[in-house]
């Protein structure tokens, strides 16, 4: 299902909606500066091999705030529907011509630069369906620094073929619970520095974003530099 021509268009989508049962508003908290959406579009938009960078959000009145946040950052913006959010991936995808996808989920404000172009140049390297680094899954990266990545053809082929609830809620869930069917590919940080599967960086509860509150970092950390202020693994 690869699509391997020269003319290949990576476009990182990005996940975003106000709705949260676990932290509401998630996405407007700020975090030293800025909000939490504002620190992913920051540190994503600075990867090389991203050809384009869109958040996907809700077209519920809910998310006007937030699409009007993203805009005044200067960020590229889709909106789509609020429960089917593999078919606002694939909408937004095909309106901006990708060839391949990269998942990126706001949950993620320490989301990594560096690590998102160790993505797509893995995937460029070997011939899979789907590579990820953003969870420690079968590979020793901590979880929230990454993403992940299929061609436009492997999300087409979901969005006609999923229709479970739990397909259509999570973008690559058809993928994984239909993992004959897909070549998957993951790999470990080429930095030693980043090898700490025991890290968990997500923002999903409010003793998720406490700790990030109580740390001093910046939207201009790197990867290495936010391990390091973990310390050593216990």
């Amino acid at each position: 299902m690869r699509n391997d021509s020269p003319q290949r268009k990576v476009v990182a989508i990005a996940q975003a909606r106000m709705g949260s049962a676990r932290l509401p508003n998630k996405m407007m908290l700020h975090l030293h500066g800025f909000p939490i959406v504002e620190w992913v579009y920051r540190r994503a938009s600075k990867a090389s091999t991203i050809d384009a960078l869109v958040f996907a959000i809700p077209d519920t009145p809910a998310d006007d705030a937030l699409a009007i946040q993203l805009l005044r950052a200067g960020a590229t913006i889709f909106r789509g529907s609020e429960n089917d959010v593999l078919s606002r991936f694939y909408l937004a995808a095909m309106e901006h011509g990708a060839t391949d996808v990269m998942r990126i989920c706001c949950d993620n404000p320490l989301v990594s630069p560096l690590e998102l172009d160790n993505l797509v140049n893995f995937y460029s390297s070997v011939r899979c369906d789907y590579a990820y680094n953003h969870i420690p899954r079968g590979n020793s990266y901590p979880d929230g620094l990454g993403a992940e990545i299929s061609s436009f053809a492997v999300l087409e082929t979901m969005f006609k073929e999923a229709v479970l609830p739990s397909h259509r809620e999570h973008v690559f869930n058809f993928l994984w619970e239909n993992q004959e069917r897909f070549v998957t590919a993951t790999f470990n940080p080429p930095d030693v520095r980043l090898q700490r599967p025991d890290i968990r960086l997500d923002v999903d509860t409010e003793e998720d974003y406490c700790r990030l509150l109580q740390m001093d970092i910046t939207p201009e950390l790197d990867g290495a530099e936010i391990m390091c202020l973990f310390g050593e693994r216990q």
